[in-house]
């Protein structure tokens, strides 16, 4: 941010703005930083029992569970959990707006759950960028009073517009149809929705700018038609603005875009006559002023983006001739704008919407959201008349769909480098701004290559210089999953993939989408990793809390190779994934102790099994691993009788750096004997926070214990990353940012 604003103060200095121009955008940036961080600086709060609470428009229910964001009396905003004890009480939940409706409520604070990795959902920032103090789990929630006031109304007659669409919009359509007219997007498709990240064409299905434009522009034309005054116009869209935004569910697109408006229409009134540019900076200060922590939500900072590049090269647009080459600049200007960001959020970005877009945003700002306006107004008036409407507009619009997943699937259509470090969001922002210079200046389109291509080579090329060798063990809940990174990029090895032990039940308690730990966990870190292929895919076993992810991760990543323990193949958990790897011709090996194979300087071998006949646990992949002076062993699930096998065949391998205990620190592993004979500098314990069989144990966390062992349980620090390079090892946890370091030279 620091280097942002220096380069704005470089561009004021180069244009020759008057100085008191510059001295006031810097007394305005630094009075917003220190407000900025007053506003989002954590402040315990307590919470008074039985104490009541009035809910904002930010909550969902889904499967058992409601959560969303409360307002107390004292005016401090909640993350509330409650958990409905019948299907009855679900319903009722459901069949009204919560939105400004007060609560009683009795329950307990929560703790902030600690993410799963760098990568990951983060609840912490989630909970500062909303402006909320904390989280509650509530016991029960007794409705006090109905929504009132103004927000009230809105808010009731937001849910009215919700159920007209499911009342009259065929199932297929209704999503789409919330999504645009309504900005509730919990209902998307998740295969849709990532055949829309793949084409960069998600903003399409969010309320926007184009949006509020577009209903502008109508519902003013209306009024002229109807014979009212221009002024008298102006004054109802200043009033009908701000409703609309809250109707919508007020994300930072649409007061961006409505903020924007109202204060040209307002300086237009009082005859001020402000530039766009006044506007857009005078919305973005309000923005902050009245909720800081909303600077770190992705959509904010997208859109403010966004509409900067635009508005900024709004000279260069205009000397575009033709509506095809304007059509293409404003998305090349919009990507290019907002790509570090992408980047730094999201990992990856879509080379293919630099193409897609030109089709995709007129086809929905033309067509589709007129159409889905029109057939929504047409329910109110003419019901009868929608089922043959929807006839002929249903195949069309699924048609699309089919043809979007067909798009989406076409394989490299992403660049993953991976989140970016700070230096590199430098380079890319300066890579940004050369090439916003180089249309402003008019240079020569070629130097694009260079302003654009060079950082992009930078950034690539940053992983290859890494001689270091890191080994994460990923906090999955109750399961494992860790990746190893080989120097320079020669390779990545993944071994098990997490999952969930899952139980029966009730229908009305499961969730519209599963938690899927392949895609929501594994899958981020990989891609925060800029890690596009796995070279190795070991499933040491068939147990679902080490494999269910795989298939998941086989959908998202390029894989090379899977190794799994003999006889396991045939197990009945493993078979969708066994499925999904056949269809995409990935070699399958079952491999046993004694295979062994090096990468570079790395060498791999396994240690277990010795048979081929597959029993469970004791017939885990392990894998031994050697790189320098670092060593490390993964054991899966193994237990004692396998541990002892291994032991008795392999007498040499002693000392090892690093062990994965095994079997999640249960009882039956991690025998006196393995412990005595490895002398582990570390040892890891995969296991889920608070987990029903209480591992790890604390009677094989003493025995580490009394050897001077140190032990990290991911359940408590989160996913544990340890790099070594020239003789030296270094531990990071999630919890523990800080880097501890040991010379295995000594």
């Amino acid at each position: 941010m620091l280097f942002v604003h220096v380069f704005i103060m470089m561009l004021f200095i180069w244009k020759r703005w008057p100085v008191v121009f510059i001295l006031s955008y810097v007394l305005t940036a630094i009075f917003f930083f220190f407000y900025s961080e007053e506003k989002l600086s954590s402040v315990h709060r307590e919470v008074v029992q039985d104490s009541l609470f009035k809910w904002t428009s930010t909550y969902s229910i889904n499967g058992s569970k409601l959560r969303g964001f409360a307002l107390s009396d004292e005016k401090d905003k909640w993350y509330i959990t409650y958990t409905f004890a019948s299907e009855e009480e679900k319903l009722m939940f459901q069949q009204q707006s919560l939105t400004g409706a007060t609560f009683k409520w009795a329950g307990q604070a929560a703790e902030v759950p600690l993410r799963a990795h760098d990568y990951a959902f983060s609840m912490s920032t989630c909970l500062t960028s909303h402006g909320a103090v904390g989280m509650l789990s509530a016991a029960s929630l007794i409705k006090v009073s109905e929504p009132s006031g103004v927000l009230g109304w809105i808010a009731s007659r937001r849910f009215q517009m919700e159920k007209q669409i499911e009342s009259y919009f065929p199932l297929s359509l209704q999503p789409e149809a919330k999504s645009l007219l309504l900005g509730l997007r919990d209902d998307v498709d998740p295969q849709q929705t990532r055949a829309y990240q793949i084409l960069g064409i998600t903003h399409l299905f969010a309320i926007s700018g184009l949006h509020v434009a577009f209903l502008t522009f109508i519902f003013y034309q209306s009024l002229l038609r109807l014979m009212i005054r221009k002024e008298r116009a102006i004054w109802c869209l200043l009033i009908c603005l701000p409703i609309y935004a809250c109707l919508v569910g007020g994300a930072p697109s649409v007061w961006r875009a409505v903020g924007v408006v109202e204060i040209l229409l307002l300086s237009k009134q009082l005859n001020k006559r402000l530039s766009i540019e006044d506007a857009f900076g005078l919305s973005l200060l309000i923005f902050i002023t009245i909720q800081p922590g909303v600077i770190l939500q992705i959509g904010f900072q997208l859109s403010y983006v966004a509409a900067a590049a635009l508005l900024f090269s709004s000279p260069f647009l205009k000397t575009q001739t033709t509506v095809l080459k304007q059509s293409f600049w404003i998305t090349f200007l919009c990507q290019i704008g907002v790509f570090p960001i992408l980047l730094f959020h999201f990992y990856e970005i879509s080379l293919s919407s630099f193409v897609v877009n030109l089709v995709f945003v007129p086809l929905f700002s033309v067509i589709i959201l007129p159409i889905n306006l029109f057939l929504f107004l047409l329910s109110f008036v003419m019901p009868f008349f929608l089922d043959y409407l929807f006839m002929m507009y249903e195949p069309l619009r699924l048609g699309l769909t089919t043809v979007i997943l067909k798009i989406a699937s076409i394989p490299y259509q992403l660049w993953n480098p991976g989140k970016l470090s700070n230096w590199q969001l430098i380079v890319a922002f300066l890579g940004v701004v050369s090439s916003f210079l180089v249309l402003e200046l008019q240079h020569p389109m070629r130097k694009l290559f260079v302003t654009l291509g060079l950082p992009i080579v930078i950034i690539q090329a940053t992983p290859y210089l890494d001689p270091s060798i890191e080994v994460s063990f990923l906090n999955v809940g109750q399961g494992d999953a860790t990746v190893i990174e080989l120097p320079h990029q020669q390779g990545v090895i993944l071994i098990d993939a997490g999952g969930l032990l899952r139980f029966d039940q009730a229908f009305w308690k499961q969730s519209d989408t599963a938690f899927e730990i392949g895609r929501e966990v594994i899958v981020p870190f990989l891609k925060g990793r800029g890690i596009n292929r796995i070279d190795t895919f070991i499933w040491t076993h068939a147990d679902s809390d080490h494999i269910e992810g795989a298939e998941e991760i086989l959908e998202e990543i390029k894989v090379e190779e899977i190794h799994v323990t003999p006889g396991a193949i045939y197990e009945s958990t493993l078979q969708e994934a066994f499925q999904t790897a056949i269809n995409q011709n990935i070699v399958i090996k079952e491999q046993m102790a004694d295979t062994n194979w090096q990468v570079g300087h790395t060498q791999f071998m396994y240690v277990s099994p010795q048979d081929t006949k597959y029993e469970g646990n004791d017939d885990s992949l392990v894998l031994y691993m050697k790189h320098g002076l670092f060593t490390a062993l993964f054991t899966g699930d193994l237990e004692k009788d396998g541990e002892e096998d291994m032991l008795r065949k392999y007498e040499g391998m002693q000392n090892v750096t690093i062990l994965k205990a095994g079997h999640h620190g249960s009882k039956t592993s991690s025998s006196i004997e393995l412990i005595n004979q490895l002398n582990p500098e570390l040892t890891i314990f995969s296991a889920g926070k608070n987990n029903r069989y209480g591992h790890p144990s604390q009677e094989i966390v003493d025995r580490f214990k009394e050897k001077n062992i140190p032990t990290l349980t991911t359940a408590d620090v989160g996913s544990v990353h340890i790099r070594y390079d020239k003789e030296e090892m270094t531990t990071r946890t999630t919890l523990e940012k800080g880097m501890k370091k040991r010379d295995l030279s000594q």
